[in-house]
């Protein structure tokens, strides 16, 4: 099935291709996305990395604070999904959370 080709979606992936470092990227989306529709992008992609490194539903819910529904969600991603998780995971392979200072 995947994502639909619109021009608004072909738009929106080029203009993440053209962010420079992360403080671009973290302005464009703080203009493009409310705070909770960032935090849950985010969380998504923690789950898909504890997931990944074999942590379990519960170890994943406790720490992230997600509920079943969407870890659930997550993991039909990783397992039949387009494979984004995979690629993004594969590619930052040390992408661990940032401490906090």
């Amino acid at each position: 099935m995947g994502l639909p080709e619109t021009e608004q979606l072909h738009m929106l992936f080029q203009s993440i291709l053209a962010l420079k470092n992360e403080d671009e990227c973290r302005r464009y989306f703080e203009d493009l996305c409310t705070i909770k529709e960032a935090q849950d992008l985010a969380q998504r992609l923690d789950i898909a990395r504890r997931l990944a490194r074999g942590d379990s539903y519960n170890e994943t819910a406790h720490q992230t604070g997600a509920s079943s529904a969407t870890i659930s969600r997550v993991n039909r991603c990783l397992e039949y999904g387009a494979q984004g998780y995979a690629l993004i995971l594969d590619r930052l392979p040390k992408l661990e959370p940032k401490e906090e200072t």
